[in-house]
């Protein structure tokens, strides 16, 4: 049976309060923030009122009792705008209070996920190391039992929403043991963010996403209690392979928003500007790259819809996760590009948004996934 990716009256109304929201909340004051690289800690509060926090989760823990659709739904409007944003609050939710949803203690779930809803508290997800990259299976970071503790040793690299004054918690994967056959067993462990031995380096100099952010992790003989165990002990890795696949279709919709963004940008760009006597809207050339522009970004919605829709469906949604994720990534680069061009000297400047866009662009073909990985899984998907 066809999956319906119309809206329901309900989403659509959270689609346009967050377009709304976008563009006269975000849109005036995120250039500047961007360019002094500063967390847009206000914008966040608001996001946080709002309950764009809590979309997915049950209400029972502060959420709003929605699905990864009406997540995805509020990606694309934010990123249409600002990536910086739109990034907050996807690592907060589908990578920082996720996993503790999914795989959590009823405990844990009560302990953290009412305050990570609210948008008091931010949650990061430590997954990546400076010697592993796409490699995440060959953690080097070890958590070892020492009675009622585990303590952590290890790095963790690129790491968003990790050191912000509202950053609550870190997962961490970590080594805890052996196999019988000799390999390691990757498990997830909580960090309370002030844990002692836990240090948050300086944040990165980007290229883009300017106003989230990044950061490395190091922890240095950080002891936690052994209750802060997510999940199965040597299960970690399974657990946020099923994490990524869902944050690929929060990705698409994101890397879906900056495409139109790049539409939008450029339709009202190609109205304003005149050269040799006209609108530059008036020539075939810009006309057909703008109609080739929102081709692309209509069947990047289609596609994160069609993933979001068979998870919320409760169906298998991997290959479909990955091929919107690696064309939707594919098509924000090819739209940034064509309306960066389209703009001409003024979208190499910093005053306009798409100079923005075409900066964190490049990002979202690498974040969560490569394109490469991309192929990978849709290739094992296809039974190859």
């Amino acid at each position: 049976m066809p999956l319906d990716h119309r809206l329901t009256p309900e989403h659509e109304e959270l689609r346009r309060t967050v377009e709304e929201f976008a563009h006269e909340v975000i849109a005036p004051k995120i250039g500047d923030l961007y360019e002094r690289h500063e967390f847009p800690y206000e914008i966040v509060r608001e996001m946080g009122r709002m309950g764009l926090f809590g979309l997915p989760f049950p209400e029972e823990y502060g959420g709003m009792g929605g699905d990864y659709l009406a997540l995805g739904i509020a990606l694309e409007e934010l990123a249409r705008v600002d990536s910086s944003v739109a990034i907050t609050l996807e690592a907060a939710v589908s990578l920082g209070a996720m996993p503790v949803y999914r795989f959590g203690t009823e405990e844990q779930r009560r302990t953290w996920l009412p305050r990570l809803c609210s948008g008091e508290l931010l949650g990061a997800f430590g997954l990546t190391e400076p010697e592993g990259g796409s490699d995440a299976g060959g953690t080097r970071t070890t958590a070892v039992r020492d009675g009622d503790e585990w303590v952590i040793n290890g790095s963790k690299c690129f790491i968003t929403n990790a050191g912000t004054d509202i950053t609550g918690l870190v997962t961490v994967t970590a080594v805890t043991g052996r196999g019988a056959d000799g390999r390691p067993q990757i498990s997830s462990v909580i960090v309370p963010s002030g844990t002692p031995g836990f240090t948050v380096a300086p944040a990165y100099s980007k290229v883009g996403w300017n106003a989230s952010d990044t950061r490395e992790l190091s922890f240095d003989g950080v002891r936690v209690p052994a209750a802060n165990l997510l999940g199965e002990e040597g299960r970690g890795y399974a657990q946020f392979l099923r994490i990524l696949d869902e944050g690929r279709i929060a990705i698409s919709a994101l890397a879906t928003g900056l495409a139109q963004g790049c539409v939008d940008e450029s339709v009202k760009y190609a109205k304003e500007r005149h050269a040799f006597g006209r609108p530059i809207g008036a020539n075939q050339a810009i006309q057909f790259k703008i109609a080739d522009m929102e081709m692309r970004a209509h069947m990047a919605r289609v596609g994160w819809r069609d993933a979001a829709s068979r998870l919320v469906a409760g169906e298998p949604f991997k290959r479909e996760a990955a091929v919107a994720k690696l064309y939707s990534s594919t098509v924000a680069v090819d739209n940034a590009r064509e309306a960066t061009q389209i703009h001409g000297g003024y979208g190499f400047m910093n005053e306009y948004p798409v100079a923005r866009m075409w900066r964190d662009s490049k990002i979202l073909e690498i974040g969560e996934g490569t394109s490469e990985v991309q192929r990978m899984l849709i290739a094992r998907e296809l039974g190859l």
